[in-house]
């Protein structure tokens, strides 16, 4: 069992201190994604470490799928295999499943689906879920759940989350017998449990209710991101976080902007991820405190300052606008990777300030400062 310390709050906004058999998180935090044990870009674990990560994240599905999860179960695990020595989360393969999936038939034991790579068929339910993540050995695993289309019709919503308690049950079980045998990679695996209700409010309260009875580490709002107005989003997790226990981390899976992530601490989140920073990144998009530039614009050809005068990254404290765009234009990888660098300090930076602020009491300020200025698109 991970131990979740609640040291202060401002309104809604917690500050946090989450301790793990890999080390201690400071929350609220921003996990950096690495859905096949590597951040897209040529980003190391150690380059990981130089920008100031606290979690990795990685995602079942794809580990399962290559190089194999008994592999690197025979490689000492996931730490090991890609020589990271801090909390890992795994995604447990559920997103994946029903986003990537195109021939899929779901069943209360699970789904039987064809892989993305070779149309294999495979079949993916909470026990092989948690059999996966233990081979992998990550620090949290997430729960096998389903997650729905927004919109999808109202009966369907109710029948899939009223499922997902159930598979959250049957996870629970899995992994505490899991954990309980001799040689498992990571006897003190933590389990977060997922709720799902899609946009409808009574759905999303009976879930968050249910899945609390299962004794988790920590608990995800999970079914956002995926094509709805951010406003959408704020009103889910305000109709949510009134039910999640106290006591526990709260996980918002897969958001988001850096606007987003500011607005989900003012509503009480702890744990975000996303991929928009690498992603973003690797077509020139990068953040800044001042707003977003794209770097492949023609006014920067010539520009001799750092991509942001304000930050300390290794492409920041070392290059130019001009060079960094060169290096797009000329295809070279160093230029993704030194964007994909400086993308990640920024969110885990924009993490540290949240925190500092917290521990302040000046989130509120920081809020409001901070909310339309990262959204916005710099000019200079």
């Amino acid at each position: 069992m991970g131990k979740y310390t609640l040291l202060k709050r401002e309104g809604r906004a917690r500050r946090g201190r989450f301790e793990t058999v890999h080390g201690t998180i400071e929350t609220p935090v921003f996990m950096n994604v690495g859905t096949s044990a590597a951040i897209k870009g040529g980003i190391s674990t150690r380059d990981l470490l130089d920008v100031g990560c606290q979690v990795e994240l990685s995602n079942t599905y794809h580990l399962h799928i290559r190089p194999g999860d008994e592999l690197i179960r025979r490689m000492g695990g996931l730490h090991k295999f890609f020589n990271w020595d801090r909390p890992v989360l795994t995604d447990s393969g559920g997103f994946q499943v029903f986003s990537l999936a195109k021939l899929r038939k779901i069943t209360e034991e699970g789904v039987a689906f064809n892989s993305h790579m070779d149309v294999k068929r495979i079949f993916m339910g909470p026990e092989e879920s948690m059999r996966i993540q233990s081979n992998l050995g990550s620090t949290i695993a997430m729960a096998f759940d389903e997650c729905v289309e927004n919109p999808a019709p109202y009966n369907y919503v109710k029948a899939s989350q009223e499922r997902t308690v159930r598979w959250l049950k049957r996870c629970r079980a899995e992994m505490d017998r899991l954990n309980s045998l001799s040689g498992t990679v990571n006897p003190n695996q933590m389990l977060f449990g997922i709720n799902q209700g899609g946009t409808y409010d009574d759905l999303r309260i009976e879930n968050m209710k249910e899945i609390r009875k299962v004794e988790c580490d920590g608990y995800a709002i999970g079914g956002l991101a995926v094509g709805e107005e951010a406003e959408v989003m704020y009103h889910v997790i305000d109709v949510v976080e009134p039910y999640m226990p106290e006591d526990k981390p709260r996980y918002l899976m897969g958001v988001g902007t850096p606007q987003n992530i500011v607005e989900g601490v003012f509503r009480g989140i702890d744990f975000f991820d996303c991929v928009m920073p690498s992603r973003n990144a690797r077509h020139g998009n990068l953040f800044t405190w001042r707003g977003k530039i794209n770097l492949l614009n023609e006014k920067y050809a010539e520009d001799p300052r750092p991509i942001a005068e304000e930050c300390s990254c290794p492409a920041c404290k070392n290059y130019s606008r001009s060079y960094i765009r060169h290096l797009f234009k000329a295809r070279e990888a160093l230029g993704m990777r030194l964007a994909v660098l400086h993308n990640l300090y920024f969110y885990n930076e924009l993490m540290q300030k949240i925190r500092d602020a917290l521990d302040e009491g000046k989130y509120e300020e920081f809020y409001y400062a901070n909310r339309d200025k990262l959204a916005q698109r710099r000019e200079d």
